[in-house]
């Protein structure tokens, strides 16, 4: 008997580059032209030119013997009569410079469209699996690779501002001091400035304007982007930490009319939402994505799989998610991609969270994703920050916000279904700003001050920016303790901006997005490590208590457990007195079908400038594990009687359960 071995060739309908034994199959998805040739090119020579045939409808296809990892190469075709070279949408990996002098020519794109050949697996792994942590268990930090470490003088020169330094002895050293078991990562693929930023010399620092989705950006590596990576990923999953990617699905930086042509705008032009011949704007940056369009879905689930299973990385971030439900001038929660996710055996383990709205009408979602999703709560944000800053007639829906805005997220879908709690993000101030600021002081933006957000709610206590007069100092510490504890004790998934674990400032800007220089990167030589250690403590309090009450809280349990508002002096709160509260307590008792039962938190806010004296019922034994009036972190018993402090959130457990 005579024993054939086959060679196993890629499909032609697997699109990109595909190693296979004896070489590599290029396939382009490329409906709108009729001709199209690969480029390959080569050290200090002129790049071999191969004509491409097209497979079917739209495929193009071509094998290259003896091809391996690293080979570079791009496309060429023939657009509005001039010959351009484009980007594979499907490339793992870019080499091009990328910048561009604006107006973005055919003869720029010679070195901008350079992809290269990826070997995903020669990767070892080690043995190192995800920590697979349950929503409820997870503290997002929100972060920038180059601007978490450019600055660190104890991490290496050739890590700072790098993936590797994301990992570095001192950086994981860092994360286990401070309770950090979740990094989200501001996007890490490739991204072009926007024109009117390469004008001004400026670059999109935050990385929203996506160039090539599943290629990671090689500026925050020294040899191999995909290498590196993958290494911070494996030692931060060594280390129990999660990681998730803000992806940006909505818009690429083909821009609108007149914006550079990079791939899809002479591929498949029917990748962008149209009104006409016009390009539609539903995300601020000139084009938006159409995903009913087949080759739209099938690009971003194969985006997110290549993530998950080629990088391992544990869920992700959806920047204008509204944009991914859209049906046009409408959001359907049931649209096909929400319903692809659903039932898709990789996707459907991760987390997703949704930035639930964009620009276009029927923009603003929240609440309205599928089950499955988290979503970021814009509404405990504007109601925290409004609260402590003493704006008159909040805390009835602050109350709302604490138990979990059910009025929005209904817990009969908890725990997947949770909001994602926070007080700052990336966009806006940060922490430190928020109570030093009254106004955005965006000039270094080159825009006069016109750019960001103009509904800040902050205060600057008396001095606009930095000063050395205790008493401002003071308060505004305390107003940190009282925004950060909102959001740790709140029922949901806490988001902490990564630069306010240091107390970091942005000088007032509150739209640092082309900030590539000290404004955004952290300042670790001006950390201030009694509100780190103050912070750490309480996340640590947060993880040991918040996330029982949610599961007591989720699903058919939710109706089991005791909750009791009342006013500070004990006395019940009656309907038609919540709209003049300034302070409360809540207590949450957990009930007798939950394992912990019996277990009660207590939480009292006094959002006024006057004290209040708290009395309690008898027979408990509660303990303090959060004052914010005083930013103390030892564990106290509480008395039956004890003043309220002006501006304070206090958190108290019944027993030694802690």
């Amino acid at each position: 008997m005579v024993l054939f071995m086959s060679v196993c060739f890629p499909s032609p309908y697997v699109l990109g580059a595909q190693l296979h034994p004896s070489g590599c199959r290029f396939t382009l998805y490329a409906p709108d032209q009729d001709c199209v040739h690969l480029l390959l090119w080569h050290q200090g020579h002129q790049p071999q030119r191969l004509a491409m045939r097209e497979y079917k409808r739209g495929y193009w296809t071509r094998d290259v013997a003896d091809v391996v990892a690293g080979q570079e190469y791009s496309f060429e075709v023939l657009q509005d009569g001039q010959t351009w070279y484009l980007a594979d949408p499907y490339a793992q990996a870019v080499t091009g410079p990328l910048r561009y002098q604006p107006p973005y020519s055919p003869s720029q794109s010679t070195l901008l469209a350079r992809c290269q050949v990826v070997d995903h697996e020669s990767f070892d792994w080690q043995g190192v699996s995800s920590p697979q942590r349950a929503i409820q268990d997870t503290v997002i930090f929100e972060t920038h690779v180059k601007g978490l470490t450019q600055q660190h003088p104890d991490v290496a020169p050739v890590q700072q501002g790098r993936y590797l330094g994301l990992v570095s002895p001192t950086m994981l050293a860092f994360y286990q001091q401070h309770q950090i078991n979740c990094l989200q990562l501001l996007p890490i693929t490739s991204c072009l400035p926007e024109p009117h930023l390469l004008s001004q010399q400026k670059t999109n620092y935050w990385g929203y304007n996506p160039y090539v989705w599943m290629a990671p950006d090689p500026r925050y590596a020294e040899k191999s982007a995909v290498n590196e990576l993958k290494t911070a990923i494996r030692e931060l999953h060594r280390h129990d930490i999660e990681v998730i990617l803000d992806v940006v699905f909505n818009h690429t930086a083909e821009g609108g009319e007149g914006g550079p042509i990079l791939h899809y705008k002479a591929f498949d032009h029917a990748m962008y939402l149209h009104d006409g011949q016009q390009l539609r704007n539903y995300t601020g940056c000139g084009n938006t994505l159409d995903i009913r369009h087949p080759a739209a879905l099938k690009q971003v689930l194969d985006t997110l799989c290549m993530w998950v299973t080629d990088y391992h990385v544990d869920g992700f971030r959806f920047d204008l998610a509204a944009t991914q439900g859209r049906n046009g001038d409408t959001f359907n929660p049931q649209n096909a991609f929400f319903l692809a996710i659903a039932q898709d055996p990789i996707l459907s383990k991760v987390k997703l969270i949704a930035e639930p709205w964009d620009i276009g009408p029927d923009g603003y979602q929240l609440g309205q994703f599928p089950i499955n999703w988290a979503e970021c709560n814009d509404k405990i944000r504007d109601t925290t920050r409004s609260l402590w800053r003493g704006d008159p007639g909040i805390l009835q829906d602050f109350a709302t916000r604490l138990m979990g805005s059910r009025d929005v997220f209904s817990a009969a879908h908890w725990p997947d279904h949770l909001p994602i709690n926070y007080v700052t993000y990336h966009d806006g101030f940060t922490l430190q700003d928020v109570v030093s600021y009254a106004k955005r002081h965006n000039h270094a933006n080159g825009e006069n001050n016109r750019d960001g957000h103009g509904d800040n709610r902050s205060a600057n206590y008396g001095v606009e920016g930095p000063t050395n007069n205790p008493d401002i100092i003071e308060v505004r510490r305390r107003q940190k303790r009282n925004m950060m504890a909102s959001i740790l004790f709140s029922l949901g998934t806490p988001h902490i901006l990564m630069a306010d674990v240091l107390g970091h400032s942005q000088q007032g800007n509150n739209n640092a997005y082309c900030q590539d220089n000290p404004i955004s990167w952290l300042n670790w030589q001006t950390q201030d490590h009694d509100w780190s250690n103050w912070l750490a403590t309480m996340i640590a309090r947060r993880n040991a208590i918040v996330p029982r009450f949610i599961d007591a809280l989720s699903g058919t349990q939710r109706h089991c457990n005791q909750i009791t508002w009342r006013h500070p002096n004990g006395d019940p709160i009656h309907d038609h007195q919540w709209s003049k509260l300034q302070a409360l307590s809540c207590q949450i008792t957990l009930g007798a079908h939950h394992p912990d039962a019996g277990q009660s938190i207590l939480i009292a806010i006094n959002s006024s400038d006057t004290a209040h004296d708290l009395r309690l019922p008898p027979n408990h034994q509660w303990r303090i594990v959060c004052d914010t009036a005083t930013g103390e972190t030892t564990v106290a018993p509480l008395a039956s009687c004890q003043r309220l402090a002006a501006k304070s959130f206090l958190v108290c457990i019944d027993g030694d359960w802690l």
